[in-house]
């Protein structure tokens, strides 16, 4: 094979390599405000379940349990000293 196949060869395969690369940085691109939109609604859905807890332990009587639980972590911890 002489050296212009392989200086043609050569260009088409980087031209395809560069056109590849573009098409992933545009790809890349798009995305970047998913992770933004992800993030927000993972804090919605923390803030969701921080508010049912808090629902649960001042009107279901979780007050009473959570202080029972709390009292006899303490007293193990005590316990062992």
């Amino acid at each position: 094979m002489s050296t212009a196949i392989f200086l043609t060869i050569f260009v088409h395969a980087q031209t395809a390599a560069d056109a590849l690369a573009e098409t992933w940085q545009r790809r890349r691109r798009a995305d970047d405000g998913q992770a933004t939109t992800e993030y927000a609604l993972v804090l919605l859905a923390a803030a969701l379940v921080a508010l049912l807890v808090v629902a649960w332990a001042t009107a279901g009587g979780g007050a009473a349990r959570i202080s029972r639980l709390f009292n006899r972590v303490i007293d193990t911890v005590t316990g062992r000293v």
